[in-house]
């Protein structure tokens, strides 16, 4: 149901990874806050049927390993809306193994695509919001940016780098009055990643049925739930919007108290 406040109303919003999945759910919560959407996706039929259904979105296919794609998504977002205020990285992958199954091309496709692509989007973005005078940059991390995750070591060390980074913009782009954070979500127990791929892989590297794989991990909740894409959407809200405006380099666990630090 949108908001009837609109608290982003007539922010320019590019979100990465968003043709399906959470990121999908974030570029709908941007819509019904008021925002205009960039959808930028990999799969761009699948980004084109999510700018479909949003008010005046923009649909770009994005690799997000490819500089130049990047760069190019810039340019065509300010051609049409002539201004950008905030990026959220979410375009990720996750590949599970114990380190000596992992091939080194897999392991490094992970770091590429959640490390050097939340670089390369920062990277493209940041000269049109210097000129601006303002920006919001937004990373979707994870509870694993935080504590290491079993036979997970790629994604893992990708998210730890990524709030690394995360706070290093954060000092960096301060003086040009651009804000960058990171969310940290716990499990999206009951999301089309972790259903259609990840029980099974959890499984398999833990040598538990994909029940067991549920259970363990719900038992580590202290709130006793899985992570909704709702929940990662009401800490983006606020840190996209001007309620936050005293908030950089902050890294915000949405984990149901799986992770504290």
């Amino acid at each position: 149901m949108p908001c009837q406040c609109q608290r982003l109303k007539d922010q320019i919003a590019i979100v990465t990874g968003a043709g399906q999945g959470l990121g999908e759910a974030l570029a709908k919560r941007l819509n019904d806050e008021g925002a205009r959407v960039v959808v930028a996706d990999i799969n761009f039929e699948s980004a084109r049927k999510v700018a479909e259904n949003l008010d005046n979105a923009l649909a770009i296919k994005l690799d997000v390993t490819d500089y130049e794609q990047c760069e190019e998504m810039v340019e065509i977002t300010l051609e049409k809306y002539g201004k950008i205020d905030l990026l959220v990285c979410n375009a990720g992958i996750l590949i599970a193994k114990a380190i000596d199954e992992f091939s080194v091309d897999e392991w490094k496709k992970v770091i590429d695509v959640n490390l050097i692509g939340y670089f390369n989007c920062a990277k493209a973005v940041v000269p049109a919001m210097i000129k601006q005078g303002k920006g919001n940059i937004i990373q979707i991390n994870s509870k694993s940016g935080k504590k290491g995750s079993f036979k997970n070591s790629a994604y893992a060390t990708s998210k730890f780098g990524g709030i690394g980074l995360t706070q290093s913009l954060a000092l960096e782009l301060a003086r040009h009055n651009i804000r960058v954070n990171a969310i940290c979500p716990g499990n999206l127990l009951d999301s089309p990643l972790w259903v259609n791929s990840l029980y099974e892989q959890y499984a398999r590297n833990q040598g538990i049925t994909k029940e067991e794989v549920r259970q363990k991990y719900l038992n580590q909740v202290p709130l006793g739930r899985g992570c909704t894409y709702e929940d990662v959407a009401n800490v983006l809200v606020f840190l996209a919007s001007d309620e936050s405006s005293y908030m950089t380099g902050q890294a915000i666990n949405v984990t149901g108290g799986q992770e504290m630090r």
